[in-house]
């Protein structure tokens, strides 16, 4: 059974956050899923009209209790998404940082080897804030743009963004239902 963390910065596309917990809760594999609001992910969610879903294994960490779980390589959680991922949250992770428990509990992801993935919600991005995800990425965390896919064709918003949740859930190391490219035949 996993424990996942699911944290949420200020970045536009509070949706993405919704419905990438949806396809944490549709996995059998999860036990415990902690969730971190920094204060402008609260704001930001609350100005796009998005809620996470509610479920008993979600439990909610204020995000200057450094005394929280999420805080300690011990607690042995596998895996955390920053979603949306800031470019302000994701440099000052980069830079080692810790000075909240989404900072902390990324260190700890790092540090522990344990899987890290930053949906970043910004564009266009400087120098800078391709020099932090590239210094990131060589740290082991997986930089998952939010930049949905076409493929599918999707029907709404609602599944085009689907198509950003599903992988983000993957790279969890969850199954994760969502389109599946079958290639061309070749004939």
């Amino acid at each position: 059974m996993k424990k996942i963390i699911v944290a949420v910065t200020g970045a536009s596309g509070a949706i993405y956050a919704r419905k990438v917990m949806e396809h944490i809760l549709r996995s059998e594999d999860v036990e415990q899923i902690a969730v971190i609001f920094s204060r402008n992910g609260r704001a930001v969610m609350e100005y796009e009209k998005e809620k996470l879903p509610e479920d008993p294994r979600i439990r909610i960490f204020d995000n200057d209790d450094m005394f929280a779980a999420p805080a300690s390589g011990s607690a042995g959680y596998d895996a955390m998404a920053i979603v949306p991922c800031s470019v302000g949250s994701a440099g000052r992770i980069a830079a080692g940082i810790s000075s909240d428990l989404i900072g902390r509990a990324a260190d700890v992801m790092l540090k522990e080897r344990h899987r890290l993935v930053l949906v970043v919600r910004e564009t266009p991005l400087s120098t800078i804030h391709l020099h932090n995800l590239a210094l990131l990425s060589e740290c082991g965390a997986v930089i998952l743009p939010a930049c949905p896919s076409f493929y599918s064709r999707p029907a709404d918003m609602e599944q085009l963004c689907d198509t950003v949740a599903s992988r983000a859930a993957a790279m969890l190391g969850l199954h994760a239902e969502g389109y599946e490219w079958q290639g061309k035949d070749n004939d």
